[in-house]
């Protein structure tokens, strides 16, 4: 990222700590200062992810008064969904994220469906996903939650809160450390700013719970970085109910599936009516059940990699990177003529 960026001259590096439309608020080492895109910045965007968001290092130029954003540092990590209503467009939730906090409450916003669909983007976005179970206080099966998670979140922490308990944050705390960023992802009134405003020391975030029909109130209105004394960046973010998927990790999601699928008789196997079928036989035995492997379909459908088992499906991701020079095929032929001209 710093050989990126010395490749611009009398700019300096600043970090988003929040958008709101056009205007942008930087993290600098002369304080968190306002700014705005470049129109030259603006007049080469080609998608809306393009644009900064928050968690984004970007390099801007504060000479004038008014500091204007003139690049994006290339991201480590994204956490991206469809934007609502569209079929091509992605909003960028949060970007250069370590670590993933997937909150959940343990009441009725509980949903193992919705779930697997956070942790599919959450091992996609290049971070790492850990679940947060949240109003523990509110539960009276948490053990039996707990087994069920056990059984989709292969490799995944899960870690138990109460908003009634003094201590119901202190887990996170684990997770998180100078120079680590964490992204609280949910949906409204699970906690999220309530588990921030605890790590804060201080009521920095509006709070509300769940209304009584099961739907979040949306206290959360825009995403937010925030600095931890001692334990790093935490990241808010907008409750998410519906969260649309543009691209997302199948093969550790779903792991399960995956592994069985390697046992079916044909290579090809759709695990639908093929003779053979490991996948449908774990379902008759118990060891899967009907709902996920459903859940499983209707992602692959969603990512377009319906069809293709998890070889295939790497793949069609190389090619897709590999895109503008026409497929991984033509991309290494590209490459081999370079090293050649360069030989020259």
């Amino acid at each position: 990222m710093l050989q990126e960026a010395k490749k611009f001259n009398n700019l300096i590096i600043g970090r988003v700590s929040s958008q709101s439309k056009n205007n942008y608020k930087v993290i600098t080492e002369l304080g968190e200062i306002s700014a705005q895109i470049s129109g030259k910045f603006r007049y080469n965007v080609i998608d809306l992810s393009d644009y900064p968001a928050v968690g984004d290092f970007v390099l801007i130029d504060n000479s004038q008064g008014t500091a204007v954003i003139h690049h994006v540092l290339t991201r480590k990590s994204v956490f991206a969904r469809k934007v609502a209503g569209s079929k091509t467009d992605t909003q960028i939730v949060a970007t250069n994220i370590d670590t993933i906090f997937i909150c959940m409450s343990l009441n009725n916003d509980f949903n193992l469906r919705r779930l697997e669909r956070y942790l599919s983007i959450a091992w996609d976005s290049g971070a790492k996903p850990v679940i947060v179970l949240t109003k523990a206080d509110l539960c009276n099966d948490i053990e039996e939650k707990l087994n069920e998670i056990s059984l989709i979140a292969f490799g995944v922490d899960v870690l138990v809160t109460s908003s009634m308990s003094e201590d119901g944050f202190d887990s996170l705390k684990n997770y998180l450390s100078p120079g680590h960023t964490a992204a609280f992802i949910g949906s409204s009134g699970v906690g999220k700013s309530t588990l921030i405003n605890r790590l804060l020391g201080q009521e920095r975030l509006e709070t509300s719970s769940i209304r009584n029909d099961d739907k979040g109130r949306h206290t959360t209105t825009r995403r937010e970085l925030f600095i931890l004394p001692a334990l790093g960046v935490v990241i808010d973010t907008p409750g998410m109910r519906e969260l649309g998927i543009i691209s997302a990790d199948l093969s550790k999601s779903f792991a399960d599936i995956d592994e069985l699928a390697t046992q079916c008789k044909f290579n090809d196997c759709t695990h639908k009516n093929e003779p053979k079928c490991a996948v449908q036989n774990a379902i008759t035995t118990g060891e899967l059940t009907v709902e996920r492997l459903e859940s499983y379909w209707k992602l692959k459908k969603e990512t377009k990699y319906d069809g293709l088992n998890s070889r295939m499906i790497e793949k069609e991701k190389i090619n897709t990177i590999f895109h503008e020079f026409g497929g991984l095929k033509n991309a290494r032929k590209f490459m081999k003529e370079q090293k050649k001209n360069k030989g020259r």
